[in-house]
């Protein structure tokens, strides 16, 4: 496992009662660190932190810039993982623009008055579009498809600026399909992982959109928890942005076989008309950054994730 100590620091976690931010809060009050939990419950649950640990929650909006500031105030570090995602912004672009661009905004504008030792914030892979040249860099152009990958984007650029400008410690890590335990299939926002899993359990039919030969970089949340607090916790890191995925591709065809194969019961596989969110065709990154800059590398294999995943599943379901 890699070396994460929060010993005699205190973090403010926004989202941390989502899926991705309830695991960043275990790990860190496991590594001796304090945590304060910013979420609004949106689409967040308390229930997804992991039972026994101690923090503290507070329930609003990465929007109200007071509340915002007044936590900063009393913490370390800031994770900011606090966003819309894909299939809410799309629906609704203007609370996407308050979350993930006002929310942001917040963070770093109350940064220069608290002046933090380091912010991290979670961008996604989304913002890459359909790229030309495969495993996707960091510096390679963002395609912004969709509401959400612009406000992901805006998010960036204003990290950037305000760590050129202010001299704000902030880094950016750009998620790639994270997958994992307490990612509820109920959730009708959660990914495709967790909804294959129940649908093949139960023996429900799986709806893949499209003609399911599309691809994505399945993450494991663990790993993705790892590269997050690193880059929060490392020096080297502030003013960066880094790739958080595997380095290998998997079709949506492929990942339906593999779950079939975890949970023991064959998969009824359903083709049904794409989504207007279904518009990235192939998509792996390139991990080359982070793994010589800040010596991480996932540590949990595809199959490894997926078996861990459904053992979670069939033990809460």
């Amino acid at each position: 496992m890699i070396k994460i100590d929060f010993t005699g620091s205190t973090v403010l976690v926004t989202g941390g009662a989502g899926f991705v931010g309830s695991n960043v809060v275990g790990r860190i009050v496991r590594s001796g660190g304090k945590v304060i939990v910013l979420d609004d419950l949106f689409t967040g649950d308390r229930r997804n932190i992991e039972e026994g640990i101690a923090y503290e929650f507070v329930e609003g909006s990465v929007f109200d810039y007071e509340l915002v500031r007044d936590l900063m105030a009393r913490v370390d570090y800031v994770a900011h993982l606090a966003a819309r995602n894909i299939i809410i912004s799309t629906k609704n672009p203007f609370e996407d623009y308050k979350t993930n661009i006002g929310g942001t905004l917040n963070i770093l504008m109350a940064a220069r008055e608290t002046k933090p030792k380091g912010i991290v914030y979670t961008s996604s892979a989304s913002i890459y579009g359909n790229q030309k040249i495969l495993p996707i860099l960091e510096d390679e152009t963002p395609l912004t498809f969709s509401p959400y990958s612009v406000s992901k984007l805006a998010g960036e650029n204003y990290c950037y600026s305000f760590y050129e400008t202010f001299f704000v410690p902030a880094t950016v890590v750009r998620y790639s399909n994270i997958f994992g335990p307490h990612q509820n299939p109920l959730n009708p926002y959660c990914g495709v992982i967790s909804k294959f899993i129940k649908a093949i359990d139960e023996g429900q039919p799986v709806q893949i959109h499209g003609d399911g030969h599309q691809t994505r970089d399945y993450t494991y949340v663990d790993d993705a928890v790892d590269a997050t607090l690193l880059a929060l916790l490392s020096p080297r890191a502030d003013g960066m942005i880094f790739n958080v995925g595997t380095g290998t591709e998997t079709s949506v065809l492929d990942m339906a076989s593999k779950i079939a194969e975890q949970v023991g019961k064959e998969a009824i596989l359903e083709h049904i008309d794409r989504r207007d969110i279904d518009n990235i065709r192939r998509r792996v990154l390139n991990i080359e950054r982070i793994r010589t800059r800040l010596r991480w590398q996932p540590q949990v294999t595809l199959s490894e994730g997926l078996r861990r995943t459904v053992e979670w599943y069939l033990a809460v379901k």
